[in-house]
């Protein structure tokens, strides 16, 4: 008899098979954009080998870590929940067990270095595996690019939050990878400068060099010379109000910095673009007058006064506060542009800023010119403009940082339409600033002898950090890849599209970014 019972079960079956053959189907497939995604990192992995899979991270996901790894752990936590509006407790645990979660092991592999770190993404789960704090730290920041755009967003977005599975194991090229900002021709404010330091973060980068004094202002208090900051803090370029960081604020900067494993290096620009001390202190000037508070922008007029004792104890006063201050081996003793300083004393005052860098446990960085010096191993000469001189500072011992000012100088236009920045050294365009080799730019230098990548921005047309950001994005990005990724792996045509997948990231952070018409953005 056909019963409703029978209808029942007829009805039934079919809904049961297509259950079954969806259990039978194994994990979802990545969507395109996801898919992206996980091909769209910046720094370009050493090895990225997706699986074709989707993990999504949901609101009972917890983020599980070893003690050694536990502030990357609460690090990232942070950074996701304000997207996610989801709780991420962070849980010390081995996470063997774990279900669903982010976790995070110290690795023994000691091939990964200081730095490196292997991220499997499964449907499943997360694993970030580093052999130290600062590879954990970059796995997590890799996580953070996997996710959607939105994910760095400051308000809760509703949407999945999915990314791709697969393996990324990666670790840097090279030491140093950094960028330097000017705060001395325009003022900064801490809280811009902590900005400043999470876009460097963002893309692995770890070092931020502070111009901390000019001609147009000196930007971090001496306790000893109190005068830097009362005369020579209160001005910038075009008569503005200037201003300072108080040793306070500087050290809270330094611990800021250094939770995201970026490592502050002060520069005291000497012994030239010193006016602002000298207006400070007219006795450590060599000409009776006193010289005047300075808001333009030309260069090579001032000069500290060899004669004087009294010069090297304020030298001395304060590299011993700063280098008090400042965790590290190195402290930068500018050495640029002197062109006032009679070059004996100009090699003179180099070697006399060696022996008081030393004397309090640092290693002196000075730019390029400090060459023509007696300069050794103990040294760090900074390449900006004379291949000259960056192979004899190697020549005599020293490493040399890359900043060639026609490729990595972001203060430079992109164009002769750009609103801001200058063009004395080149106008460069996105692709002229990605496309160059830090081994090969001064023909000869030993690759032992490079330190590493930083990009400069000096400050003479920029008043904030929303017009610093369209000088450095997306120049920024391009930079931090040439020091992390081995040069066999990188090319502008693979580069500028997973660029152009970073558009919407720098959008959600609400960086100001310059749309080059070469990037298919």
């Amino acid at each position: 008899m056909y019963t409703h019972a029978n209808k029942l079960r007829i009805a039934v079956i079919p809904m049961l098979a297509a259950l079954l053959l969806a259990g039978c189907s194994g994990p979802r497939k990545a969507s395109p954009a996801v898919s992206q995604a996980f091909e769209s990192v910046i720094p370009k992995p050493a090895s990225a080998v997706p699986a074709g899979g989707i993990f999504e991270l949901t609101s009972d996901a917890q983020i599980i870590t070893d003690e050694a790894n536990k502030a990357a752990a609460e690090y990232l936590a942070e950074r996701l929940r304000p997207a996610t509006g989801f709780a991420l407790p962070v849980v010390v645990g081995d996470g063997s067990e774990s279900v669903h979660a982010i976790v995070y092991t110290t690795s023994s592999d000691a091939s990964l270095g200081n730095e490196g770190y292997e991220l499997s993404v499964a449907d499943k789960g997360v694993r970030i595996s580093a052999a130290a704090p600062a590879g954990a730290f970059y796995g997590g920041q890799t996580l953070r690019q996997l996710l959607p755009a939105a994910i760095e967003s400051g308000s809760v977005q509703t949407q999945p939050w999915e990314m791709a599975t697969g393996t990324i194991r990666d670790l840097p090229q090279l030491a140093w990878r950094g960028s330097m900002l000017d705060v001395a021709r325009h003022f900064f404010t801490i809280d811009e400068v902590k900005r400043y330091v999470d876009y460097l973060a963002y893309y692995k980068m770890n070092v931020l060099h502070l111009h901390l004094s000019d001609d147009q202002g000196w930007r971090i208090e001496i306790k000893s010379w109190p005068k830097l900051t009362e005369v020579g803090g209160k001005s910038e370029v075009g008569g503005g109000e200037g201003g300072f960081y108080t040793q306070e604020a500087y050290a809270d900067l330094v611990a800021y910095a250094q939770r995201q494993h970026v490592m502050i290096i002060p520069e005291i620009d000497l012994p030239g673009h010193i006016n602002a001390a000298l207006a400070s202190y007219p006795e450590l000037y060599c000409i009776g007058k006193k010289p005047e508070i300075y808001t333009g922008t030309e260069v090579g007029f001032s000069t500290l006064c060899r004669k004087k004792d009294l010069t090297f104890k304020f030298v001395d006063d304060v590299v011993n506060e700063l280098a008090a201050l400042t965790p590290g081996p190195y402290i930068h003793l500018g050495g640029d542009e002197a062109a006032a300083t009679p070059k004996d004393d100009y090699i003179a005052f180099v070697s006399k800023f060696h022996e008081i860098a030393k004397k309090h446990g640092k290693i002196m960085i000075g730019w390029e010119e400090i060459a023509q010096a007696a300069i050794d191993s103990n040294d760090v000469a900074q390449h900006w403009h004379s291949a000259e001189y960056a192979s004899m500072a190697a020549a005599k011992g020293a490493q040399v940082i890359m900043s060639p000012s026609t490729r990595v100088y972001v203060d430079m236009q992109y164009d002769s339409t750009s609103k801001f920045g200058l063009h004395w050294a080149a106008y460069i365009e996105v692709d002229e600033s990605y496309n160059w080799d830090p081994f090969t730019q001064v023909p000869g230098l030993d690759r032992s002898k490079i330190l590493g990548v930083e990009t400069p921005l000096w400050s003479e047309t920029i008043t904030n950090l929303d017009e610093a950001e369209y000088l450095l994005f997306p120049r920024l990005a391009g930079v931090a890849e040439i020091g992390w990724t081995p040069s066999d792996l990188r090319s502008w045509d693979n580069y500028k599209i997973r660029l152009a997948a970073h558009g919407p990231r720098m959008t959600a952070m609400g960086i100001d970014y310059y749309r080059s018409s070469r990037v298919p953005w």
